[in-house]
């Protein structure tokens, strides 16, 4: 993650990675979850922490979870059903549960087709926010086989020449493995900047970059510097990758809409412009790899592949060259060993939270 968005080394609090787990389980249960279903919750919000993906993880996710369930705009009992269904794909409603728990019931579903002939693809509607999309995807990857999770919902995006949002951030994760090296995971919004990191750059008192949002009239604000004196959740005017028609925006656009595509109109969700932020639509899937070839030549390639990678030459001033997925992967070592770093203000929300609830506080 980019400097802008960590938090300073000097105000940082680091927190045991299992003490974390525990706490984020209590509250999704006293939220009225099962303690089943709060583990796995649980288990997709560290997976960001413990990646350094910190936009996803429990500092600025869970709160907005625990809203939800408190408003009723989360079920935390949801009956998942699967609406249809072929021997490669499946539409499943996840009834208004959090997405957290909704995807990776998706990616067994499509793992477990895979595994049978080859593919299997299962688009969601009725979900709430499903966390990082990596994580969907690295179950793939961690089964032998090629995972992609897509997932669509709000108004975050302005089109390309637009004066007003129209789209998600609509964020794109693929996976695929190695053998001994760290799995490639690409996981990233389609807009300039992810959705999340207005909130973290507001908690950090930064403003925005060039090229990351557009001002009021739609035009793109490549001065950059305003601030982010909004919540992370709110309507914003974010660019697509890109940032303007010269720099590539329709591409940026481009992919978001396919991305709404897959998700919103393949689910069937309501129609374009009506996925709300409580009731988004996801897409997964799964390749087999075996389906194709020989597993462990395909994983020796990539680990020749991604070896070549991180042998690129660098430019000046920067000291290696990375692929997607290695960075969180050697983040996952310094933080299962040093711990999660919050900001005092997510501290002091779980001191609250822990109190309202009734729960042992031990993180700080």
């Amino acid at each position: 993650m980019l400097k802008h968005f960590q938090v300073p080394d000097d105000i940082a609090v680091r927190v045991d990675v299992d003490k974390l787990r525990s706490a984020t389980e209590q509250v999704f249960m006293k939220c009225g979850v099962p303690e089943t279903e709060a583990k796995l919750g649980a288990d997709v919000l560290l997976f960001a922490d413990e990646s350094g993906i910190d936009t996803h993880g429990v500092s600025n996710m869970l709160r907005s979870y625990v809203a939800g369930y408190t408003s009723d705009a989360l079920n935390a009992t949801p009956d998942i059903k699967i609406i249809k269904e072929t021997p490669s794909t499946a539409t499943i409603d996840g009834d208004g549960g959090l997405g957290l728990m909704i995807a990776p019931k998706a990616m067994e579903i499509a793992i477990a087709k895979a595994k049978a002939v080859g593919t299997g693809v299962v688009a969601v509607r009725n979900s709430g926010h499903l966390g990082a999309a990596g994580y969907h995807a690295m179950m793939a990857a961690e089964n032998d086989m090629i995972g992609w999770c897509m997932t669509a919902g709000g108004k975050s995006m302005v089109p390309t020449f637009g004066a007003e949002a129209q789209l998600g951030t609509n964020p794109i994760a693929f996976a695929a493995p190695g053998n001994n090296e760290p799995a490639f995971m690409f996981d990233a919004a389609m807009t300039s900047i992810a959705g999340n990191k207005i909130g973290l750059a507001n908690r950090m008192g930064k403003g925005m970059s060039p090229g990351w949002v557009a001002e009021d009239d739609g035009t793109p604000d490549m001065e950059g510097g305003a601030v982010a004196d909004f919540a992370a959740n709110s309507m914003r005017m974010q660019l697509p990758l890109g940032s303007t028609r010269e720099l590539g925006s329709h591409k940026g656009y481009g992919l978001g809409v396919m991305v709404d595509i897959l998700c919103g109109q393949l689910a069937f969700a309501p129609g374009f412009g009506s996925l709300a932020r409580t009731r988004r639509a996801h897409f997964v899937a799964a390749y087999s790899v075996d389906a194709f070839g020989d597993v462990d030549e395909f994983k020796e390639n990539m680990d020749g592949m991604l070896k070549g990678l991180a042998a690129t030459k660098p430019m000046p001033g920067e000291e290696r060259v990375y692929y997607a997925g290695l960075p969180e992967h050697e983040v996952r070592i310094e933080r299962r060993e040093n711990g999660v770093p919050l900001h005092p203000e997510v501290i002091e929300w779980f001191r609250d939270i822990c109190g309202e609830f009734e729960i042992t506080f031990d993180l700080a």
